[in-house]
């Protein structure tokens, strides 16, 4: 019998779930929000994710629920659940990535390193915080931002002063996340991936580059990891998936700190853009094994086939036509490349695609993927 996955969300990752599941036989299908979307090639249904009626009239034929995204409201995941579907993740461990006051205190109940934190619900509080942590501070809107938005460094509590007023006038109320601004070295992301019968993978720790909030290149393994620094992100992922009941992928970004500690960041649990590199760089893509692990199959094997695999990713993309007018010369310039789009429309800052190149240099791989995807750049 054909297993059929429905995955909420027409997105990029959608869209990259497609191949891996016609190699398995899985019959993928895709909730987009809209016609055109990146995952149109498996949307068997267009409409609202927010939307009960909606979202179970999608998933009454499928094995299994899955997600793009985590915006999907908690009453909606409740209302699957109480239907019988199998939600993977679930609606606990999405509550988790959905607000980031929630993530910061069952990261705190779990006891996982992490950033000094409060959550403050007026400018008197977070000016507290900021006096007590070096006169700077991070301050987070808890839900909606990813990619740098809602993220904010401020040295004074005016400088969040618009964000309080909404919270002001917004019935529910409501506070802001501020954490110290930490000192860190570096950034990695640990992926771990969990079935629901509560086996569990680690993929390799890698090393992401971020600017302005958004990563733009990925290397993997991360380099000038100990292994003693391997272990420790992989145990730290491995707890923080058993401890929330993650099933699927899950995404641990982390800080490296200057004095040599890891603390967690952030969460994704779902495919994820450090995770990319899988595709042509491990015998498993994160892809294939979110689907496996969904479907509560045996993993698939999660090493490195190179010794180096670097992703960059394509931000914006030519300011005239479009990415398909750039192929020729990117295959042409860099046939080691391998080139990952998305079937969006350019414009600046979004993501379009990525490339990646996997070999036995670094300095080699890295110049190479770097060079492949500025061909699609003006």
């Amino acid at each position: 019998m054909t297993l059929r996955v429905g995955v909420v969300g027409g997105g990029q990752l959608a869209r990259m779930m497609i191949a891996p599941a016609v190699e398995l036989g899985i019959e993928l299908r895709v909730l987009a929000e809209e016609t055109g979307m990146a995952a149109g090639l498996a949307a068997t249904a267009v409409g609202d994710y927010r939307d009960a009626e909606t979202v179970l009239a999608f998933a009454r034929d499928v094995d299994v629920i899955t997600f793009d995204h985590e915006h999907v409201p908690q009453e909606v995941l409740a209302a699957l659940v109480a239907a019988g579907v199998a939600v993977h993740p679930g609606p606990d461990a999405l509550a988790v990535a959905q607000d980031k006051l929630v993530l910061r205190a069952r990261m705190t109940e779990l006891g996982m390193p992490q950033p000094d934190w409060a959550a403050v619900s007026d400018a008197a509080q977070l000016q507290d915080f900021i006096d007590a942590h070096g006169g700077r501070a991070v301050v987070k809107t808890p839900r909606g931002g990813y990619d740098g938005k809602g993220v904010r460094v401020v040295s004074a509590a005016t400088e969040a002063a618009d964000w309080f007023a909404a919270l002001a006038e917004d019935a529910r109320g409501g506070e802001l996340l501020v954490e110290e601004l930490v000192d860190f070295s570096r950034e990695l992301a640990q992926q771990i991936a969990r079935r629901p019968s509560g086996g569990m993978r680690a993929f390799p720790l890698v090393e992401t580059v971020q600017r302005d909030g958004v990563c733009v290149e990925v290397v993997a393994p991360a380099p000038r990891a100990s292994e003693r620094l391997a272990l420790a992100a992989e145990d730290i992922g491995m707890a923080i998936a058993e401890g929330i009941g993650v099933t699927g992928m899950l995404a641990v970004e982390l800080f490296e700190t200057v004095d040599g500690r890891i603390l967690v960041n952030e969460l994704a649990m779902r495919p994820h853009n450090s995770g990319h590199w899988t595709q042509d760089g491990a015998v498993t893509s994160q892809f294939e094994q979110h689907l496996r692990a969904v479907l509560d199959l045996p993993f698939g094997a999660t090493e490195a086939t190179r010794p180096w695999t670097v992703m960059v990713n394509i931000l914006g993309g030519p300011a005239q036509g479009g990415l398909d007018d750039r192929f020729d010369a990117a295959m042409a310039s860099h046939p080691a490349a391998k080139i990952h789009t998305y079937g969006k429309a350019p414009r600046p800052g979004r993501k379009v695609g990525h490339v990646t190149v996997a070999g036995e240099d670094l300095d080699d791989v890295v110049y190479e993927a770097r060079a492949a995807a500025s061909v699609f750049l003006d």
